[in-house]
This record gives structure tokens, C-alpha cells and sequence, in this order.
């Protein structure tokens, strides 16, 4: 496990590197002070803190519950291994992101990772710190790696982070593949495999009269195929002219980070979402 952090950790630097590179990787577009500090703390809670608490105590509570289950996977063929891994995961991301465009409590906690104005390998990470303790997925994986499932999931976990860190980059790997003709039923296949830079970026698209957003729908993390299984894709090839939410009352850097914890003073202006964010709550 301790490898495969550092693997993921050395991908995410090379995405950094290549931002810094090609699209100025410290100064985004309608950037502001608070977009750094956010990314920061939530970043390092996460990776540091809440992660490996969490997949500790999940293992733990687990083998206090079932003691003479542990390791009791790890003989199971790879494949079953990583078919359970995608679902028990990877599609339960897909729901609990899916909530979270859903219920507006929950989309409290989830709004960081929209506010940022802009697209960029700093915003995998970006959420409220409580949004990551409470990951269903992650207490899942912990019951897995007890199960003795860690000899896939290392592996797992390196392409599950290729895939996310490269569909949220402004360098987008998709784009100049769709412009050569005897690729595209090749990218056909890949775009409804899993998440691309085009079909993630709708996602995080600003305005709902945009052809190019859908951030009612586009959930998927690894999987891009969760969404056309469960009727929330939209493909179309293309990126949003701009990125963040629609409509919606400024939030605090310590909302962002720790709502309920800070409050808005007016608390319905931050948990229910007005003209186009609204209708995500109300899907």
C-alpha cells in the first residue's frame, strides 16, 4: 500500500509538472486567495489524516465483528477481486457524488469541489473535510483490505488515480485524440469506459445553457460507464467556456472546508442552491 501511495502521489506530481508547463498550473482564471487554501488543508486532511483513519478503523471494527474472516478473500481470482473493488468503490462513489447533487446537506459538504472557477489537477482532493469522513466507499474498501483484498486494491488504486487526476486536468489528454478520424471509434468506446477530461469537465461546467455542461449528471470517478448504465451521461466532445456554479451565494473559506461547523450567517443561502444549482438539488 505504502508503494502504491507514493505511485498515485508521483502521478498527481506529473500532472502538476505537465499544468505547469502548459497552462500556468499556480495562477487559473478567476483564481482567488482562498482557492490555494482550501486545496491545501483539504489535500492534506485527506492524504495525511482521513483516508488511513478511516480505512484503519473500517479494517478494525471489521475484524472486531467478523475475526475469522480476515484475509478470506485473499486466494479469489483477480478479476472477481477487482470486479468487487469496482463495485463495492468505485460505483458506490458513483451514488454517494450522485447524493451529493442531490440533498442539499450533503451538497454543502461536496460545493468546495465546485467553487473553484476553473479546471485543474488541484481540485481532486478539493471537498469539505467532513465530506471525505463520511465516503461510504471508503468504509468499504477498509472492510476489503481486511477481507485481504490489498494486493489488488494497491494497483486499483494507481489506475483509479490515473483516470481522476487526468479528467480533472486543464491539459486535457482527450481533446487532440478526437481530432484524428480513424480514432474515433476507439475513443467512442473509451469516452463511455471511463472518465475523460471532456466528459468530467461537463460536470464542473458553470452555466446549465451551456451545451457542453451536465452537472446534473457525469458523476463517474474511474467508471465513466455508471452514468450511461444509469442514465446521467452526456457526451458531447467538447469543454464548457466556463467552469464553477451557477447562481449561488459566495461561500466562506471555513464553509467551505468545515460546514455545519461555520455556518453561513444566513444558513439557506448556502444549503438551498437558487436559479440553475437548484435544479441539481431538486433532481
Amino acid at each position: 500500500m505504502p508503494t502504491a501511495s507514493f505511485v498515485v502521489l508521483a502521478i498527481y506530481a506529473g500532472f502538476g509538472l505537465l499544468e505547469l508547463w502548459r497552462s500556468n498550473l499556480f495562477s487559473k482564471a478567476e483564481q482567488t486567495r482562498d482557492d490555494g487554501i482550501v486545496e491545501i488543508v483539504s489535500m492534506t486532511m485527506l492524504v495525511v489524516v482521513t483516508q488511513p483513519a478511516v480505512l484503519f478503523a473500517s479494517a478494525f471494527l471489521t475484524g472486531l465483528a467478523f475475526p475469522q474472516f480476515e484475509g478470506a478473500l485473499a486466494g479469489i481470482n483477480v478479476f472477481a477481486a477487482i470486479g468487487l473493488l469496482l463495485v463495492c468503490d468505485d460505483m458506490m462513489q458513483y451514488w454517494w457524488h450522485r447524493a451529493s447533487h442531490t440533498f442539499p446537506w450533503l451538497y454543502n459538504l461536496h460545493r468546495a469541489h465546485h467553487n473553484a472557477r476553473y479546471m485543474s489537477m488541484r481540485l481532486v482532493y478539493r471537498n469539505n473535510v467532513i465530506y471525505y469522513a463520511m465516503m461510504p466507499n471508503l468504509w468499504l474498501t477498509g472492510v476489503l483490505l481486511y477481507l485481504g483484498l490489498g494486493w489488488v486494491y494497491a494497483g486499483y488504486l494507481v489506475v483509479k488515480m490515473t483516470v481522476i487526476i487526468g479528467a480533472h486536468s486543464d491539459v486535457a489528454w482527450d481533446k487532440p485524440l478526437y481530432r484524428i478520424a480513424w480514432l474515433s471509434p476507439v475513443m467512442w468506446v473509451v469516452e463511455r469506459t471511463i472518465s475523460t477530461p471532456a466528459t468530467h469537465h461537463a460536470h464542473h461546467g458553470r452555466h446549465a445553457d451551456d451545451p457542453a455542461v451536465n452537472y446534473k449528471g457525469n458523476f463517474g470517478n474511474l467508471l465513466f460507464f455508471w452514468d450511461v448504465l444509469f442514465g446521467t451521461a452526456k457526451i458531447t466532445r467538447t469543454f464548457p467556456s466556463s467552469y464553477g456554479v451557477e447562481n449561488l451565494a459566495p461561500a466562506t473559506l471555513g464553509q467551505q472546508l468545515l460546514w455545519p461547523i461555520f455556518p453561513e450567517k444566513k444558513d439557506t443561502e448556502l444549503a438551498e442552491p437558487v436559479g440553475e444549482e437548484a435544479a441539481i438539488t431538486a433532481a
